[in-house]
């Protein structure tokens, strides 16, 4: 129908999706996510599903835009401000994803501490006894201590499956004192990084959380523990991490987020001990890409019927 919105996709997204969307809108999926591509694509959009970064002047580009909506939770992809002086609202999916991402920093943690890849490669490189002999230097994460930055929706999951799941005591830091779930203790940022054997990065990028894990929190560390980071990558100094993992101090990184993404193939993380790498895929699944899609599907429609968003995080565009 020639009279239909367009929805542009930043990026492919669940055919289930696709299946609920087609009826009401016209699918176009950008075949790049180069800013000047996306701007000339929103030049004819009625509304946007986001899993790429936007250029910060989309909407001056996007005359018919009527929503746009992060397939996701992170706000960092959107330009926020410029949507609401535009009167565009803006929508994402707070806890869509949780599962997973809470799922992986618990993986990370065990891939750190009991890095069973090895020992399967040693039994078929090394024989038995070698790959046998692994097992003394490993260690249980039951028992330990896990700290948490950041208690928000993912935090606050981790720290129940760490505590219950594991028997970990958690330790956790917030922005917003006074708000910890239970089974969860308090403490201040050095006390957190000095006490726990394990630290998961959930916060979020802010001014005040930009280069937070820095020489000096990593010089509190145990030696030994381990870091996830499941933020943003600027939360930490990455050359002070480098430098960590290279001098032996950490036991071990796990990272799915970094200061540039893609991460170059130059990186000097790609030259450092023990550390684990992944593409910013923490919270994808086929499970939570399912649930993303259609829960950004389903705010699209609402956007472009003239309704509210369930999950609206711009109320005050409406005043533009």
């Amino acid at each position: 129908m020639a009279d239909r919105p367009t929805v542009l996709l930043t990026n492919p997204v669940h055919p289930d999706a696709v299946a609920l969307l087609e009826p009401e809108a016209h699918l176009v999926t950008a075949p790049d996510a180069r800013p000047e591509t996306l701007r000339a694509l929103a030049a004819g959009a009625d509304g946007i599903i986001v899993r790429a970064k936007l250029p910060d002047d989309i909407c001056d580009h996007g005359p018919r835009l009527r929503g746009i909506v992060r397939h996701g939770v992170g706000l960092d992809f959107i330009p926020v401000a410029a949507a609401t002086a535009a009167g565009i609202p803006v929508a994402n999916l707070p806890g869509s994803n949780t599962g997973a991402v809470a799922e992986y920093c618990l993986t990370a943690i065990l891939h750190l501490r009991r890095p069973l890849y090895a020992m399967d490669a040693a039994l078929r490189r090394d024989g038995w006894g070698p790959a046998r002999g692994l097992a003394d230097s490993l260690s249980e994460i039951g028992g330990s201590t896990l700290g948490v930055v950041g208690v928000g929706t993912i935090g606050r999951r981790v720290a129940r499956m760490a505590r219950d799941g594991f028997g970990m005591t958690v330790l956790g830091a917030s922005r917003t004192p006074g708000r910890m779930p239970e089974g969860v203790e308090e403490a201040a940022i050095d006390d957190l990084f000095a006490r726990s054997d394990a630290v998961v990065l959930s916060c979020p990028l802010t001014d005040e959380t930009r280069g937070l894990v820095g020489e000096r929190l990593l010089g509190l560390m145990k030696p030994g523990a381990v870091i996830v980071n499941v933020s943003r990558g600027p939360v930490i100094d990455t050359a002070a991490l480098v430098r960590a993992l290279k001098g032996g101090r950490l036991g071990g990184a796990a990272l799915d987020v970094y200061d540039v993404q893609p991460l170059p193939p130059e990186d000097a993380l790609l030259d450092c001990p023990n550390v684990l790498l992944t593409p910013h895929a923490a919270g994808i699944t086929a499970t939570s890409m399912r649930n993303m899609s259609l829960g950004a599907a389903g705010e699209m429609l609402r956007m472009l019927r003239g309704d509210t968003p369930v999950n609206l995080v711009n109320p005050e565009y409406r005043k533009a």
